[in-house]
């Protein structure tokens, strides 16, 4: 496992030493984040200085790819004992400045952040029932800021229902993964958005 882009191209993850954890593959990764910055819909401006949130953080590695990219910070929701000694161990290992890590369940959280996010990843266990139920609890406690990016990872047989402070703006299969992207707020208010930034109004 290695960052695939930016400035800490190259610089190797460790990675989980047990099968609770699924990392994101590096190819996936790499589909993930050019079409974050290539999608007439998304583009660099959504990761660029902006504060990113990497729920069911793992080994770290959406993250830090983001803060690699150029993401102004990043913070991280993780609460397995295993995944967190990884996480930890792979931010020392990168020699960055102290990056917040929340020790959370996700679908249970018990703070409230300084300030919502700009850019945020989930990719919890597979076929678990997890995705609806954290992004619910993110939304209604302020973590997600209006008009942010919310990029989900999950199997690619899952089927989930976007809740309806989401508007799904692409959908794309990666491997056994499948990739949604969706931004949070008003979804009439954003696709009209969506499509005066397309030349379509």
């Amino acid at each position: 496992m290695r960052i695939v882009g930016g400035r800490l191209r190259g610089k190797k993850l460790i990675a989980p030493p047990h099968q609770g954890t699924r990392p994101t593959s590096d190819r996936t990764r790499e589909t993930l984040f050019n079409i974050l910055l290539h999608n007439p819909h998304l583009g660099p401006s959504v990761l660029l200085g902006k504060r990113v949130l990497d729920v069911f953080a793992g080994t770290g590695a959406l993250g830090l790819e983001a803060l690699s990219r150029g993401a102004k910070s990043v913070s991280f929701i993780e609460n397995d004992p295993a995944a967190l000694k990884v996480l930890r161990e792979n931010l020392k290992a990168f020699d960055l400045p102290a990056l917040q890590i929340f020790e959370e369940d996700a679908i249970h959280l018990s703070c409230v952040p300084i300030a919502p996010f700009d850019l945020i990843f989930l990719d919890p266990p597979y076929h678990q029932n997890l995705l609806v139920p954290s992004l619910e609890n993110l939304y209604h406690n302020g973590w997600l800021g209006e008009g942010a990016i919310v990029v989900m990872e999950m199997a690619k047989d899952e089927e989930i229902i976007i809740p309806t402070f989401l508007t799904l703006i692409l959908e794309r299969p990666s491997g056994a993964a499948k990739l949604a992207f969706c931004r949070c707020g008003n979804p009439l208010a954003l696709q009209n958005d969506m499509c005066q930034d397309a030349g379509l109004s």
